[in-house]
Formats: structure tokens, sequence, C-alpha cells
């Protein structure tokens, strides 16, 4: 973890078509989106809950777009706590466009560390900013739906619905 953790300023609660989101922000940005009953969640969190926080507002508004199909890359600053390697791995995240995947062991590649598939796995399973950073793009070497902390269900939907978005934008444009 960083040595020094940016304090939460701000907490809020939106609600998604998978189920209710908490979101939290420092004041250098969004610190976590993350789902009722996910693995890794960090319990309560001691932060005034102000949901017309700058942060938790962009951030509230831009996933009301994603869920409808309006949004592909979220703009909102981000400000995740983690290891220097686990915040690597979370930055190279986004860089898998929107109804696309990856792997495990591309992204290993990627950053310069071919051998490290299941530290990356570690890492992109403690994103503390799903949806926003998209560790639901990376899938199994075989192309199977492997772990997500906020459980398989709805990856398979997030994944599901950014394909169908992407198809509609294709049969629009064609």
């Amino acid at each position: 973890m960083k040595s020094n953790p940016t304090p939460l300023l701000a907490r809020c609660r939106v609600p998604s078509p998978l189920g209710p989101l908490t979101l939290a922000a420092t004041a250098m940005g969004l610190a976590g989106v993350w789902f009722d009953d996910q693995k890794h969640h960090p319990g309560e969190l001691l932060a005034p809950e102000e949901p017309a926080h700058p942060w938790l507002k962009l951030a509230g508004a831009e996933l009301q777009r994603y869920f409808c199909g309006d949004l592909r890359r979220f703009t909102v600053a981000l400000d995740p706590q983690g290891t220097p390697f686990q915040r690597q791995v979370w930055q190279a995240l986004p860089g898998i466009g929107y109804g696309r995947l990856s792997t495990y062991g591309q992204l290993a590649q990627q950053l310069g560390r071919p051998a490290a598939a299941r530290a990356v796995g570690a890492a992109v399973g403690r994103n503390p900013l799903g949806i926003i950073v998209p560790c639901h793009r990376v899938v199994g070497q075989d192309g199977t739906l492997t772990g997500y902390a906020g459980g398989l269900h709805r990856k398979q939907v997030l994944l599901q619905l950014e394909r169908e978005f992407t198809q509609q934008a294709l049969e629009l444009s064609a």
C-alpha cells in the first residue's frame, strides 16, 4: 500500500442495474466503486455521506451513461489506493477497449513481466474501481470468464452490455 493512503473525504451510494454501488472519493479523485456483496469490499467507510461531492457526482453520472450505452471511456479523476504494482496493473486496464477482452497473460506481457500472470490476476482482483477501471474485460487464457470481485454473473452482464452496444453502434454506422 501507499505509505500514507489518501484519506477518504466523501462517499455515497448510487443505483445500478446490477445492484447498488458505494462510491468513495479523496481530494485527488474517485477512490472506490464497490458492489455491496463483492470480494475485497472495504467495509464501513469512515467518510461523510456527500453525494454532491464533485468526484462522486461525476462518477455517478458517468456510470449512468455507461449503463445506457452512452459512455465508453470514463473521465472522472481516479485515486486508487494500492501497492505500486497494483496501481501499474490498474493503470493498464483502461487500455482494454470497450467491448474488447484481454487475458491476464497478455496484461503481464504488456507490463513487461511475462511470468507474472498470476500476480497480475491478483492485482486485477483487488481493483477498487470496478466498472470504471474495466477489470471485467480480463478473461482466462482460453477465453473463459474467470474471477470477478463483483461476481461472475455481473461480469457476464457487463461484457454482454458492451457487446450489444458495440453491435448497435456498428449497425448504425453501416
